[in-house]
């Protein structure tokens, strides 16, 4: 892996983990209030099915499966994937267009290698002998 790839990666990896916490951010206090305003003014991620209820006298917790947290989830999910999908589009788009400037750009003549020229003319004195 070369130095280049390796900052490459990990400044994706930063810039990933803050983008998270601004999807998640703008899910849970963005995108699902309205929606809970829709579907009767609650908060879409209190949406649970309760398996067994709490019973503070005894210490039981409450036992339930919290769906519209999950749903919360899958919708921040979503627009991670999306706008990742984007970048590496947009990413792979640059970088097609500079290998295309390189393959364009006519090569220029490389000299060649101080032993290489040297052995050439080693060749050339054994040639004439």
């Amino acid at each position: 892996m070369s130095k280049g790839n390796v900052i490459e990666l990990a400044v994706g990896l930063i810039m990933a983990t803050y983008f998270g916490a601004i999807v998640k951010s703008l899910v849970n206090d963005i995108i699902m209030p309205p929606v809970g305003k829709l579907i009767g003014g609650v908060d879409f991620a209190s949406f649970k099915y309760v398996i067994q209820p709490a019973v503070e006298a005894e210490g039981i917790a409450e036992i339930a499966v919290r769906y519209g947290m999950f749903v919360n989830t899958i919708i921040t999910f979503l627009i991670v994937a999306f706008s990742i999908f984007l970048v590496v589009r947009f990413y792979n788009k640059i970088k097609d267009k500079f290998e295309a400037e390189e393959e364009e750009a006519p090569a220029t003549p490389t000299t060649p290698p101080k032993e290489e020229l040297l052995l050439t003319e080693i060749r050339d004195i054994l040639k004439k002998k």
